[in-house]
């Protein structure tokens, strides 16, 4: 007969729990890119997308930011929605990332009357507070965020009961953006920021890292709280 040890029974238990806790964290934050579109694709029309922004460099549009504004033509041509917030401050570079995103989504085909910038944004948390405070002045109703798998999820998973704003979610389908991308011919200077200070500069790494978390937002959203009463 099998002798199993005390030991080896509690690997065993350890091992399943670990099992079990990462499969409810993967269903329960993880945003499959295809399951997110099929669920947005019986939701649809939206009323609007959100879009992070990301670092902008002079004279060099990265794959980041030309993924994030196809993505959101994609949206558009495939009727997903019609509006689109672009969100983003300048953070790392003195460029407005949400105002380079928007020159380039227009460009490329989504109508300047659908396209709305939020620039106050320095973390992917504030990307959601300010643009959902953006939608709502906008009478925006139903929001989903469009941006890549990682951040995406990210931003579930901090969207925890101690903010949760609703919303859906769509990360990018790499297999539907094009292939051939335009490089836009946009106004940079239009969206450079004089006397630019980075964030690494004005913020160490532990207030970076729980500005990322969402610290600033929660102490925005008791603010708004505290006010209304």
């Amino acid at each position: 007969m099998f002798y199993r040890s005390p030991f080896c029974n509690l690997f065993l238990f350890t091992f399943l729990l670990l099992l079990s806790s990462c499969s409810y964290f993967y269903a329960k934050y993880y945003t499959e890119p295809n399951s997110c579109l099929q669920h947005a694709q019986f939701h649809k029309p939206y009323d609007v997308v959100i879009i992070p922004g990301f670092p902008y460099h002079k004279d060099s549009m990265n794959f980041v930011i030309q993924n994030r504004v196809y993505w959101a033509l994609y949206l558009y041509q495939k009727g997903f929605a019609k509006n689109f917030i672009f969100s983003g401050s300048a953070v790392y570079t003195p460029y407005v990332e949400a105002k380079i995103m928007a020159m380039y989504a227009q460009q490329i085909g989504i109508p300047a009357a659908n396209i709305f910038i939020e620039t106050q944004a320095e973390h992917s948390t504030e990307n959601i507070y300010y643009s959902y405070r953006l939608a709502e002045k906008k009478g925006f109703k139903t929001i989903v965020l469009a941006t890549e798998v990682a951040q995406s999820s990210f931003i579930k998973s901090n969207n925890d009961h101690r903010t949760k704003f609703v919303l859906d979610f769509i990360p990018i389908v790499y297999d539907s953006l094009m292939t051939t991308k335009l490089m836009p011919d946009i106004d940079q200077d239009s969206a450079f920021v004089q006397h630019f200070v980075s964030l690494p500069d004005r913020e160490n790494g532990w207030k970076r890292l729980k500005g990322t978390k969402g610290k600033k937002v929660r102490k925005m959203m008791k603010a708004e709280e505290k006010s209304v009463l």
